[in-house]
C-alpha cells in the first residue's frame, strides 16, 4: 500500500476551515509525515493517523505554516508513552528552535529524537521499501521538496512456475533479481521461465513552497503523483512571483513536463473561500488534476 492522507491545504494562515500544509503519505510499515503546519495533531485525531507509525518527519522549510505543529506534536509523542526512535529531517535552523522548546519547558522526551540537517540535494532516507530524496525548490528561503520511491526488484514471482520447476521459497529473492536456478543435477532454470518484469516502482513527488521554475520538472520526472503548491488563480500571476509561489497553470506546466500521472494542488491563498475555480483553471493545463482537500486520501 502507498496511499496520501492530506492534513492541511491552506497557506500561511488557517481560514475557512483549512489548515496549514500537513500531510501523511502511508505504506504497510510506517506513515511519513510531510510538514507539520498548526493544527496537525488534531488533524491526525480527526483522520485516525497512528502517530505510533510516525517515524519520519520531513519539514521541507522554516515558514511557520510548515511546522509551527512540530513542537506540539513532538511532545504529545512523549506524553503518550513513545519509546521508539523519530527522526526529523529539516534545515538546521530547526534543531535549536526545537531544543530551546524543550529545555524552556523543561522537558526530557522519552524517545531519542535525531535530526538531519536538509543542505543539498540528494538521498536523505533509506527504508525496507522506500527511498526518500530531497531537491531543492525555489522560495525566499531554503526550500526543499521531497520524492518518495518504492523499492521494487526487476522481476516478479510466478508461483505456478516455481512450484512446477520446484524452486525453494530460500531462492526467490535470488529470482527477484534477475538470478537463474541451478538444480541438484546442474539443469540451469532460466530466469525468464519463472519470473515476469515487475511494474515499475511508485514515486510521489512532494513539491514545496516555490516560485515557478521549469528545472523542478526534471527531478521529479514520472512521478506518479504529484503535489504542487497553487497558491493562487492565473490573473495573479504577479503576485504569485513576488511573493516565491506559483498559480493554476504554473502547477499545471511542471506537471505536464514532469510526465506526471496525477497532479494534486494545494497551498491555498486565505483570500479564497471557494476553491473551485483553482481546479477548473489547472486541469485547462494538466488534465488528471485533483484539489487537496483535508482528509481525502489518495492511493498511488
Amino acid at each position: 500500500m502507498l496511499a496520501l492522507t492530506i492534513l492541511g491545504n491552506n497557506s500561511a494562515i488557517p481560514a475557512h476551515g483549512r489548515n496549514p500544509t500537513a500531510q501523511v503519505l502511508q505504506t504497510n510499515d510506517e506513515n511519513y509525515l510531510i510538514d507539520c503546519g498548526e493544527g496537525t495533531q488534531n488533524q491526525l485525531t480527526k483522520y485516525k493517523i497512528k502517530r505510533s507509525k510516525i517515524n519520519k518527519i520531513f519539514i521541507s522549510h522554516l515558514h511557520g505554516d510548515h511546522y509551527f505543529g512540530l513542537i506540539g506534536l513532538l511532545t504529545s509523542m512523549g506524553l503518550l508513552g513513545r519509546t521508539n526512535d523519530l527522526h526529523v529531517y529539516a534545515p538546521a535552523l530547526l534543531q535549536p528552535i526545537i531544543q530551546l522548546h524543550l529545555d524552556a519547558a523543561n522537558t526530557t522526551l522519552p524517545y531519542q529524537l535525531y535530526f538531519h540537517i536538509l543542505e543539498k540535494e540528494g538521498e536523505i532516507a533509506n527504508d525496507k521499501k522506500i527511498t526518500v530524496s530531497a531537491f531543492k525548490v525555489y522560495h525566499r528561503i531554503d526550500c526543499f521538496g521531497f520524492l518518495f520511491k518504492e523499492k521494487k526488484n526487476p522481476r516478479s514471482i510466478n508461483p505456478e512456475k516455481v512450484k512446477m520447476y520446484e524452486i525453494p521459497e530460500a531462492f526467490y529473492s535470488e529470482l527477484q533479481k534477475g538470478s537463474d536456478y541451478i538444480t541438484k543435477k546442474g539443469t540451469i532454470v532460466a530466469n525468464e521461465a519463472v519470473t515476469e518484469p515487475a511494474t515499475a516502482a511508485r514515486m510521489y513527488a512532494y513539491c514545496a513552497d516555490t516560485i515557478y521554475d521549469e528545472s523542478i520538472a526534471e527531478k521529479i520526472k514520472g512521478a506518479d503523483l504529484v503535489y504542487h503548491e497553487t497558491t493562487y488563480l492565473k490573473d495573479l500571476e504577479e503576485r504569485a512571483a513576488a511573493r516565491f509561489h506559483c498559480t493554476t497553470i504554473q502547477a499545471g506546466n511542471i506537471a505536464k513536463l514532469a510526465g506526471a500521472k496525477k497532479l494534486l494542488i494545494g497551498h491555498f491563498s486565505s483570500k479564497y473561500e471557494v476553491l473551485d475555480e483553482f481546479l477548473v483553471e489547472t486541469k485547462e493545463v494538466f488534465e488528471n488534476t485533483e484539489l487537496a482537500h483535508e482528509g481525502a486520501c489518495f492511493k498511488i
